[in-house]
């Protein structure tokens, strides 16, 4: 198989080059970033209304088109912040679940890709629904969005079409069909709503929907992932020149090039009846008629006998 399966299959948590565990990572990190800073807020005379104002606005999404368009790139830093403990621990476990059978069964090069597009298609859907449906416009003035819910919801969606087949927990009957587990997932999700307004869960459907195009556009031989996954290789070469590209063609990374050095050299077996033929053939026609391999066969043999 070609090298690149060793970051396609069965990846360890702790191996390298594993998206998941980057990408846990990244926003584990962040939300301690956001909690420290409203640590100092709260400590200093500035109160928590202060650090929304100063600090963590520029970072979530706005409900409202005006204000949204003084800060666009919050259509994507949205997904990585987390204002509170609970929203941000339950996505990164349903992350960890499914993100981990997605690299399994896709290969490591997805997930990250697949999590940014179904966060942008949840914050897009979630801005349209609010400015666009009468009975939501009223939202509008006093909702944000943050969290990484609408990309947790593409992999949770994309993993089980995919796949909803595959099995967790073997020992438990023979395993759990991963439907099930999406099931309750979602029935989780929906369960949200009774905490809030429940406009939230609309970013959710736009990344569930962007889950489910991404997975049958790969199908169709169109892989979303790949422009998005050279960008990350040149942005990370640029901080790294000399850094070597892991993702080699076959051609380089398992053959050797022509004048190098051969990777492997062919020892023949040696036998009693490969060594008589060899004699047969010198008493025919000559020891000088003998082949470089039959000569070097001839040679280990004689040290053989020697030993």
């Amino acid at each position: 198989m070609l090298r690149e399966d060793r970051y396609k299959k069965k990846m360890g948590l702790g191996q390298d080059g594993n998206s998941l565990v980057l990408l846990l990572a990244i926003l584990a990190i962040l939300f301690c970033i956001f909690q420290f800073v409203l640590i100092i807020y709260r400590f200093s005379d500035l109160d928590k209304a202060a650090y929304y104002k100063n600090i963590y606005d520029w970072f979530r999404m706005p409900a409202s088109f005006e204000k949204m368009m003084t800060r666009p790139w919050t259509i994507l830093t949205n997904i990585f912040v987390h204002d509170r403990v609970m929203h941000m621990l339950g996505n990164l476990l349903w992350l960890w679940a499914f993100g981990y059978i997605l690299q399994d069964l896709a290969g490591n090069s997805r997930l990250i890709p697949l999590f940014i597009y179904g966060g942008i298609a949840g914050g897009a859907l979630y801005l349209l629904c609010l400015n666009l449906i009468p009975r939501l416009v009223t939202f509008v003035p006093v909702s944000t969005l943050d969290g990484a819910s609408a990309g947790v919801a593409a992999v949770v969606i994309a993993t089980t079409a995919l796949a909803p087949d595959y099995r967790i927990f073997p020992m438990i009957n023979g395993g759990i069909p991963l439907w099930v587990l999406a099931l309750v997932y979602v029935i989780v999700d929906l369960a949200g709503i009774a905490g809030g307004s429940g406009v939230e869960q609309l970013s959710h459907l736009g990344g569930a929907a962007m889950g489910l195009l991404f997975i049958y556009r790969m199908r169709k031989g169109n892989d979303w992932s790949v422009w998005m996954n050279n960008f990350f290789d040149w942005a990370g070469n640029l901080f790294n020149p000399d850094k070597k590209n892991w993702k080699k063609s076959a051609r380089h990374e398992l053959h050797y090039k022509p004048g190098g050095t051969q990777p492997f050299k062919k020892v023949p077996n040696i036998t009693q009846k490969r060594i008589d033929e060899i004699l047969d053939k010198i008493n025919q026609q000559g020891y000088r008629f003998l082949t470089d391999e039959e000569k070097d066969i001839l040679k280990r043999a004689s040290e053989d006998e020697e030993l």
